[in-house]
């Protein structure tokens, strides 16, 4: 497993923020995610007029890592327009999950977490074949 560098991770959210569609909020998110084989990827938040159509920066960061290849995410830092640590909402610690599972590393002002503390019982792809059990 790679180690996060986490000083790159938020220069690289910090900097993708600052891209964010946010004129109505007024609130840009950026995050970044180290991916298994080193790549870096990040998104921002793109809102919308209809609100609820708006996309999480989480969105864009999975679209950009399916795009450049795929792979897992190992680790991931979420910021706000001033640069301070965020916590992913609950539709993204879902999508983040997904593409990361529970050993997921996510950086909150208390320190690296796991997914498996920010979401637990989440439910994943193993909960799918249940039914074939």
């Amino acid at each position: 497993m790679n180690t996060p560098d986490w000083d790159q991770l938020h220069r690289t959210a910090v900097e993708i923020s600052k891209k964010a569609y946010v004129p109505y909020s007024k609130f840009p998110v950026g995050v970044a995610g180290l991916v298994d084989d080193g790549r870096i990827v990040a998104g921002c938040n793109v809102e919308n007029a209809s609100y609820g159509l708006g996309l999480c920066a989480e969105c864009g960061m999975v679209s950009a890592l399916s795009a450049s290849g795929g792979g897992r995410l190992v680790a991931v830092l979420c910021v706000d327009g001033k640069g301070d640590f965020l916590a992913p909402c609950g539709r993204c610690r879902q999508l983040l999950f997904e593409h990361g599972g529970p050993e997921l590393l996510l950086m909150t002002a208390d320190g690296p977490m796991k997914m498996a503390q920010m979401l637990p019982w989440a439910f994943g792809p193993n909960d799918l074949d249940r039914n074939d059990r």
